[in-house]
């Protein structure tokens, strides 16, 4: 039995609008893309993307989506990525595009990815603080994102015997 290999790309729902983050559905998000890829693709980059396409984690209040798709096609996903415009839920179109932050073999490495994309952005917040109470509360954040990596680091050392499970 043949294993099929995917890839998962790691997107940011950019909006000017901040209630567009909170309505969007995964539907929505992969309606979305699937769109995209049959404007940019045609019928063949529809195809070949949505064998194994789906919306594997989205989360509302930050923004964050995590695709999967085969590693053959990944290049057309995240070449229509850019063309995705508005995300349609209830009825109401949002204007937003989305912007791939990393793609990986593995759930577990755009996991990783984004702890250090996060404790970076928070970085740059400390730097841009303009009161004391706003300075407080970063460093609280990434003190937490610190904890929360140093005890999932821990738990990986046995759980990581070197086989990928999904």
């Amino acid at each position: 039995m043949v294993r099929f290999k995917n890839r998962y790309v790691l997107c940011e729902v950019v909006s000017e609008d901040p209630r567009c983050r909170q309505c969007i559905e995964d539907r929505a998000v992969g309606l979305a893309v699937r769109d995209a890829i049959g404007r940019v693709h045609g019928d063949y980059g529809l195809a070949c993307c949505s064998i194994s396409f789906t919306v594997k984690y989205l989360n509302a209040y930050t923004g964050t989506v995590l695709l999967r798709c085969r590693k053959d096609s990944y290049r057309l996903l995240c070449s229509a990525l850019p063309f995705v415009r508005q995300l349609e839920s209830r009825n109401q179109r949002y204007p937003c595009s989305l912007n791939t932050l990393h793609v990986g073999g593995t759930i577990r490495t755009c996991q990783k990815f984004l702890i250090q994309y996060n404790r970076r952005q928070l970085l740059m917040l400390l730097q841009n603080c303009t009161n004391e109470e706003e300075r407080r509360c970063i460093q609280k954040s990434v003190l937490s994102c610190f904890l929360t990596e140093e005890q999932s680091q821990s738990g990986d050392e046995e759980d990581d015997d070197g086989t990928e499970t999904d």
